[in-house]
């Protein structure tokens, strides 16, 4: 079942750089899709689309439509806050807040009204251990969240978005500064959090698509290349470019 339908979306931004050009594509529920591809190719516009983060970018030309469970949010009337809520966002660099490891958690619930401490403990608990990270910080929850790893910053990060149990998780590269033990963690929980969350990933590298890939798309230069299952893209692509890429002979 899909979760995401993208039809004929384009952006051009303000300094006249292109940035995607008719984006069609299916984005199925309680799955990863991996969008892959150089820099510059659109992946991460595309990601700001989907929570409407390119609201803040200044933008010369957009159009087409992304329906989320049937609804267009880039509607004007689309309920941006609520939308964010449902589609989370993890970035690059874990971005925690000034907080203890506790308050970084129920930051955005008491922000929409949560006090009962029950219901912040019980979410504190459940995104923790969803984002694998419970078992090393459950006894120190208010300890400055600043003073934990790289790693663990930014499975901190997942689990404050989790906290406010989305829909919808993007990644934008979320483990290119940690180390391989780090990153095979956050690898790991994103595929026990596939269970029950749809997740959009803008990997690091090629090898991380391959290995995390449900589904996977190939970028270049703005145009959706090729997209289909990520066991049969990356061992048997059918677009010369997406192999050229895959292999290692540019990029």
């Amino acid at each position: 079942m899909n979760k995401i339908i993208i039809e004929s979306l384009s952006l051009q931004y303000a300094d006249g750089t292109e940035s995607l050009r008719n984006i069609s594509m299916d984005i199925a529920e309680k799955a990863i899709t991996v969008l892959f591809g150089p820099a510059g190719g659109g992946k991460s516009s595309l990601l700001r689309c989907l929570n409407r983060l390119n609201d803040l970018a200044e933008i010369k030309t957009s159009s087409g439509r992304i329906l989320l469970d049937g609804e267009n949010i880039l509607d004007p009337k689309t309920d941006v806050i609520a939308l964010r809520r449902k589609v989370g966002m993890v970035f690059a660099r874990p971005v925690v807040l000034p907080l203890s490891i506790r308050g970084n958690l129920t930051y955005g619930l008491e922000v929409m009204g949560e006090k009962r401490r029950s219901k912040l403990d019980e979410a504190i608990e459940r995104s923790l251990k969803q984002a694998a990270l419970w078992d090393e910080v459950k006894d120190r929850l208010d300890d400055p969240a600043i003073a934990l790893s790289g790693g663990q910053q930014q499975r901190l990060c997942v689990a404050r978005s989790l906290a406010l149990e989305p829909e919808v998780i993007l990644l934008d590269e979320p483990t290119s500064g940690l180390d391989p033990i780090s990153t095979a963690k956050v690898e790991a929980s994103l595929q026990e959090l596939k269970k029950n969350y749809t997740i959009i990933l803008v990997p690091h590298s090629v090898q991380q698509a391959a290995r995390t890939a449900d589904f996977a798309a190939f970028f270049l230069q703005g145009e959706l290349v090729e997209y289909g299952e990520g066991s049969s893209l990356f061992t048997t692509p059918s677009d010369k470019r997406t192999e050229d890429y895959v292999t290692g002979r540019f990029g």
